[in-house]
């Protein structure tokens, strides 16, 4: 045999975070984002942005997580700046954070700095041990348009 060890990474604690561990992201992520004034204010138009290239890390078993995160919105007086964003999402790399928060985190986030008519964050993260999520959370600045109510 030779004298490659390999060790398997057992977690010391099988039980889940704490409510308050849920958001590891720093506070700070949100002032990486910038923003740009609408040229368009008063016209209803969607933006749809593909990043094809996700990463963050499972804080359960420490493994990475890819995806590909699509944000879709309707601005109102704002629009996000995309180089911006994309130093943004390469800031959740090393971060320990669960789908479903980093998908909400994501669009409170872009929300926060933007306040868009209506936006759309959907996380597609690639299978892992047989089993594929999608997460999909919405805003509305008020009610949604006929076109996207579900019913």
């Amino acid at each position: 045999m030779s004298g490659l060890a390999i060790s398997a990474r057992t977690p010391q604690n099988n039980s889940l975070p704490s409510s308050k561990e849920f958001r590891t992201v720093p506070e700070d992520f949100r002032a990486i984002l910038e923003t740009f004034e609408n040229q368009h204010p008063q016209r209803d138009y969607e933006i749809e942005i593909s990043v094809p290239e996700f990463t963050s890390v499972c804080p359960k078993t420490g493994q990475p997580d890819f995806g590909t995160i699509t944000i879709s919105y309707i601005p109102e007086s704002l629009c996000v700046e995309l180089k911006s964003l994309k130093m943004y999402m390469q800031a959740f790399r090393n971060q320990g954070i669960f789908y479903e928060n980093v998908t909400n985190e994501i669009l409170n986030d872009l929300v926060a700095a933007m306040q868009p008519r209506w936006m759309q964050v959907r996380a597609e993260f690639t299978p892992r041990g047989g089993i594929s999520s999608t997460i999909t959370v919405e805003h509305y600045n008020e009610t949604p348009p006929d076109e996207l109510q579900v019913i």
